[in-house]
């Protein structure tokens, strides 16, 4: 499977990025410069020069290439974003893994984006493609650090099953991580506000906590 990151250059998208290619999907970085997404791809193969990644730099159309795309952009540029890649994006699966928050002195706080989630705004700007949201609450710098397992479970919402199960397929991947199928796309509203809760803990108690949910037996 070859994985497109759109906005691939900041913290939780080359997380993303090198941690689904350490487990040996192909992974293209994109970002709106392909010089940026050149730099993040070489310091990554640098940092991991013992393994076989296969990690590529590209713009934001070449990452909308890819089988699979994910939306790692800063949340209020998500759906300009895939708008600019719209023409490679039809039938395809998209996750995004954006949350819509804002730090207010000392808290995180959820911001309410247009359509009610970062999601599904990006559904509304791209309706020819099976949008999911996913990824929403792994700590950037504990998923990048391929050398140690992640343990979390990953809520999934989406209104196209295909992409709950392309989603969830690509979760099973990697080691530690349980896909959860949480519903429709308008639960994405309340499971991306939650990582306001989620940084608040980490913040609190100074820690890196991910979310794993407990009497839910899965296949």
């Amino acid at each position: 499977m070859h994985v497109g990151v759109l906005g691939g250059t900041g913290p939780a998208g080359s997380g993303l990025a090198v941690r689904l290619a350490s487990v040996g999907l192909e992974v293209t970085i994109g970002s709106r410069s392909a010089e940026r997404a050149k730099e993040t791809c070489d310091a990554l193969t640098s940092k991991w020069s013992d393994r076989a990644l296969t990690l590529r730099p590209g713009d934001n159309d070449d990452a909308a290439m890819a089988d699979v795309v994910v939306v790692a952009t800063p949340w209020d540029s998500a759906a300009s974003t895939c708008a600019s890649v719209a023409n490679h994006l039809n039938d395809k699966v998209v996750i995004s893994m954006a949350n819509a928050l804002a730090k207010v002195g000392d808290e995180f706080q959820p911001l309410v984006p247009p359509r009610g989630s970062v999601a599904a705004s990006v559904q509304a700007i791209v309706p020819g493609a099976c949008v999911a949201a996913a990824f929403h609450h792994l700590p950037a710098k504990e998923l990048g650090d391929i050398a140690h397992t992640l343990e979390s479970d990953v809520l999934i919402c989406s209104d196209h099953p295909r992409a709950t199960e392309v989603t969830s397929d690509l979760v099973r991947m990697v080691p530690g991580l349980r896909p959860l199928d949480s519903g429709r796309l308008s639960n994405a509203a309340p499971i991306e506000a939650f990582a306001a809760v989620l940084l608040q803990l980490n913040v609190r108690y100074k820690t890196r906590a991910a979310i794993q949910l407990t009497r839910i037996e899965t296949a």
